[in-house]
């Protein structure tokens, strides 16, 4: 990043544009953070309050570079394509005042200070130039309003309140929060993302804003919340974010099926309720394990609240809530414009996290080998996930020993290793074999085959026996 700064400087100086040029945002945030990173912390004490990381486990995004200047981006853009420093012709969107350009494979995004102005039912804004006052005073923090001069070194704080947030950790609106979250509502979720992250507290005129705001996320794009979303769910605070979420009534506006959690109490197998259990069950699973098993132990029991019943003694059950959650996790995910191959794998998860947690010593090798099977690719996901879901459960219950059930798998495994748990004829071999026309029925044969392979009965691939069990089954060809 510093080359691409220094690339910048360097181009510049003695043009028009020397001493006009300004690192702002992300970039110039973290550095200063970083810089400070050895500083004591002060203790929270606003309504937004939210644990202090380590400075060390504090990861720091790779930001896009954010240069602001007193003039016309564009032409801007366009000076430093001729002068060869961009890679490639800029992208330039003169309505906005801003372009994008690649430096050193870095990209860089070029403002003209401006000023916005929004309608009630857009997050586009409408723009005019303007100061840099003017442009500090549009974005969203004040830790994101902090100037740099690009060849002088020298640092503004024309909010007056930038730098001294940032020693504090305060996320704050640089003007009335209530005109900031109406311009464009998504910078609510971007200020629990943050103050999750960094550790920084929310200032209480700016978390009171959000409660009554919660409801303008209306007008923001599916995928705009999911990826904040996600950023918020792969933080190390990640269950300090959502538990904001859920307090601000943020979450409710688009993953109500997660807010309605909260209060549903179990069953004895269980100390917390399920909302808890779930931050809990979160809590284990590493950020370093990706975004598929933190979404699957957020969702692993979002089944519970459809599915809870109470008995005559009072004894509380959530029959099927693996399936229906499932299916719950599938729309949830759809609505919020996740791909397939992660809605897909989530929602499998989700169905066989009881499977998991069903293992004890009695099972046999052919129920271990029909696990092997079933999970295929995600079985280490199913056994991390059911881990830590039992993690969060009541530790005076019995529960599943996942140790031995690693032990037996690995014992299994090596007897498998090379072979496929599959049925040794395809379904043209069984036609053959049994003189039958395509249909319905292969299917069943098949599968009655696969059986007999994973129950031990029928070696893989023996495609003799297997012609030989099915004639004794279902009668010779002809």
């Amino acid at each position: 990043m510093d080359r691409t700064l220094e690339i910048l400087r360097e181009v510049t100086r003695g043009s028009c544009y020397e001493g006009r040029l300004y690192l702002v945002g992300g970039v110039l945030r973290d550095r200063l953070l970083e810089s400070s990173a050895t500083d004591e912390a002060p203790e929270p004490n606003n309504a937004g309050k939210t644990p202090i990381p380590d400075p060390s486990l504090v990861k720091m995004e790779e930001e896009d570079i954010d240069i602001v200047l007193e003039g016309d981006a564009c032409k801007f853009a366009q000076f430093l394509f001729e002068n060869d420093i961009a890679e490639r012709p800029p992208v330039t969107y003169p309505r906005f005042g801003t372009a994008m350009i690649t430096i050193s494979g870095r990209q860089v995004e070029l403002v003209g200070a401006r000023k916005e102005s929004y309608e009630h039912h857009s997050r586009k804004p409408k723009t005019e130039p303007g100061t840099l006052l003017d442009d500090v005073l549009r974005r969203d923090f004040t830790i994101n309003t902090l100037l740099q001069n690009l060849h002088t070194g020298e640092v503004k704080d024309l909010t007056g309140m930038a730098l001294r947030d940032l020693q504090d950790r305060i996320i704050r609106t640089p003007k009335d929060p209530r005109v900031t979250f109406e311009d464009d509502p998504l910078r609510m979720l971007r200020a629990v993302r943050f103050a999750a992250r960094l550790g920084f507290n929310i200032h209480p005129d700016t978390y009171a804003a959000i409660c009554e705001m919660a409801h303008r996320l209306e007008i923001v794009s599916a995928e705009r919340i999911r990826d904040e979303f996600i950023k918020i769910l792969m933080c190390e605070n990640a269950t300090w974010g959502l538990e904001t979420l859920r307090e601000t009534g943020l979450l409710e506006q688009f993953a109500p099926e997660l807010a309605a959690m909260h209060g549903v109490t179990q069953n004895i197998y269980h100390i917390y309720d399920v909302w808890t259990h779930t931050l809990k069950t979160l809590e284990s699973i590493r950020v370093e394990e990706g975004i598929i098993l933190r979404l699957s132990a957020l969702l692993h029991d979002v089944g519970k609240v459809e599915t809870r019943t109470v008995d005559e003694d009072g004894s509380i059950h959530f029959y099927r809530h693996q399936t229906v959650g499932a299916r719950i996790a599938r729309r949830l995910m759809q609505r919020l414009r996740f791909s397939v191959a992660q809605i897909e794998r989530v929602a499998f998860l989700i169905s066989m996290h009881l499977r998991v947690g069903e293992y004890d010593k009695q099972w046999t090798d052919a129920a271990v080998r029909r696990l092997i099977r079933d999970a295929g690719d995600h079985l280490e996901d199913a056994i991390r996930l059911t881990e830590a879901d039992k993690a969060a459960a009541n530790p005076n219950m019995p529960s599943v020993d996942i140790a031995a059930l690693r032990e037996h798998i690995g014992k299994v495994k090596k007897e498998i290793e090379g072979k496929r748990l599959t049925s040794p004829l395809s379904g043209r071999e069984i036609m053959e074999a049994l003189g039958l026309e395509p249909g319905p029925q292969i299917g069943k044969i098949k599968a009655f085959l696969e059986g007999e392979v994973i129950e031990g009965r029928l070696a893989p691939g023996d495609k003799t026996r297997a012609r030989e069990m099915l004639v004794q089954r279902y009668g010779s060809k002809g």
